[in-house]
């Protein structure tokens, strides 16, 4: 499976989907490292005892656990990078669905393409490298080196 699609100046790298179990834990832990303070915070002001500031420490702590969780829960699970080749510069952001984020632009005078090998040797995984000599966008997308190498080749001949 291909973890690439070229539609006209626009490229999706797809992010390969991590087992359902692995997810399913993943968005429980971000779930509960929600709820559990909130229910906490509830329960002990149920029972008599006075608001102080560990209530709102926790809430933030635990609010900071859960978020982050949540982000490489939904990259795991629709995570994708969209490279966007326009005229005036070439632009990168990486899509959770819910969150956007890394927004990078080059200009586009010579552009270059690579691959960064990435993990083992024996993996032959890598990322894509889009550069024009000062800057570069790195990819963070793993996909095996040989389908990286097709990519470059059709991206060579589109520009």
């Amino acid at each position: 499976m291909k973890q690439y699609h070229l539609d006209g100046n626009i490229l999706t790298l797809n992010v390969k989907k991590s087992p359902l179990i692995v997810r399913g834990i993943m968005f429980f832990f971000s779930f509960v490292s929600f709820a559990l303070p909130i229910m906490g915070i509830f329960l002990s002001l149920s029972m008599g005892k006075q608001f102080h500031i560990g209530y709102l420490i926790g809430l933030f702590l635990f609010g900071l656990i859960g978020f982050y969780l949540l982000r490489i829960s939904l990259w795991n699970t629709y995570g994708k990078e969209m490279i966007e080749f326009d005229i005036p510069k070439v632009n990168y952001e990486a899509n959770y669905r819910w969150f956007i984020d890394g927004k990078r632009s080059i200009n586009p005078e010579i552009i270059n393409y690579g691959i960064k090998p990435i993990g083992y040797e024996e993996d032959k995984k890598g990322v894509l490298i889009i550069g024009n000599g000062k800057t570069e966008i790195e990819s963070v997308v793993k996909m095996p080196i040989s389908q990286i190498e097709e990519l470059i080749k059709i991206l060579n001949k589109s520009s």
